[in-house]
């Protein structure tokens, strides 16, 4: 696509929503990187092109045949690289597309999650939601097909259902286009520090589960002194998770060792 067309894209009316401007495929000097979560049939890709102006624009990750999509958009004079994430039901990274997933919340380190639910089915989704929380303190929750859960009588405390998670929660129906500029607010708030979440984590009662976690993650600090999610961490190794034993065995987990005010991937020029 060249310059022109897409900057007459970034100035159409149909491509602004309050202060966004998709981008389309236009990446260049991003300062936000932005994952996009969630299980299958969620409305993801809306979301992902109602943010990025793309109908379809689509590789395969490095190595592997699933099938990824990235996009651009600006909001709040902020530049954002949207990277869609495979959808799957879990991040224990039991198949390709919850490695994908989960690698990428994990080592690529995104500046903010947002992870699309399917305010239908919200119980069944929350899995994936924990299991996101556990990784990464930087994530907003989107109750997608809000309009769906209405014709269904089902009435979700967005308000409360934030306050027990500990991120922002916004209710949206990215078909019709609605809740979409409250999710630009959140990601924006998320990504510079405004909104500083506090996620909920999954506690253990086994006492002997809780004290193996704690002789692991004393270990860990030994090793890596500024890992952000060590307890998870500590959790996957007693799960005997290869990938995460591979990354302390090569070191590669000493590049989640960063300062939390600095943006999480090198910015392209």
């Amino acid at each position: 696509m060249s310059n022109v067309l897409i900057n007459n894209c970034e100035t159409c009316p149909a491509h602004n929503i309050g202060n966004l401007i998709k981008l389309g495929i236009n990446m260049e000097n991003f300062d936000f990187v932005v994952a996009l979560a969630g299980n299958p049939n969620t409305g993801k890709s809306t979301v992902f092109n109602a943010l990025t102006g793309l109908k379809q624009h689509t590789g395969n990750w490095p190595g592997k045949t699933v099938t990824r999509a990235e996009g651009g958009f600006s909001f709040n004079n902020k530049k954002f690289k949207l990277v869609d994430l495979p959808g799957t039901y879990s991040l224990l990274s039991t198949s390709t597309d919850e490695e994908v997933a989960r690698n990428f919340v994990l080592f690529g380190q995104p500046d903010v999650t947002v992870i699309v639910v399917d305010s239908t089915r919200l119980e069944r989704n929350l899995n994936l939601v924990l299991q996101v929380l556990e990784i990464t303190n930087r994530v907003v929750l989107c109750l997608n097909l809000i309009d769906e859960a209405k014709r269904h009588n089902i009435i979700i405390d967005d308000r409360k259902l934030s306050k027990d998670l500990g991120i922002p929660v916004v209710p949206t129906s990215a078909r019709q286009g609605e809740g979409i500029n409250e999710l630009l607010k959140k990601i924006h708030e998320v990504a510079t520090g405004t909104f500083v979440c506090k996620p909920y984590k999954i506690k253990t009662e086994s006492k002997q589960v809780n004290k193996a976690v704690l002789k692991l993650k004393e270990k860990l600090l030994r090793a890596f002194p500024k890992l952000p999610n060590v307890n998870w961490v500590a959790l996957r190794l007693l799960e005997g998770d290869q990938e995460i034993i591979n990354a302390i065995r090569s070191g590669d987990l000493g590049s989640l060792e960063r300062d939390n005010s600095l943006p999480v991937l090198e910015k392209q020029a």
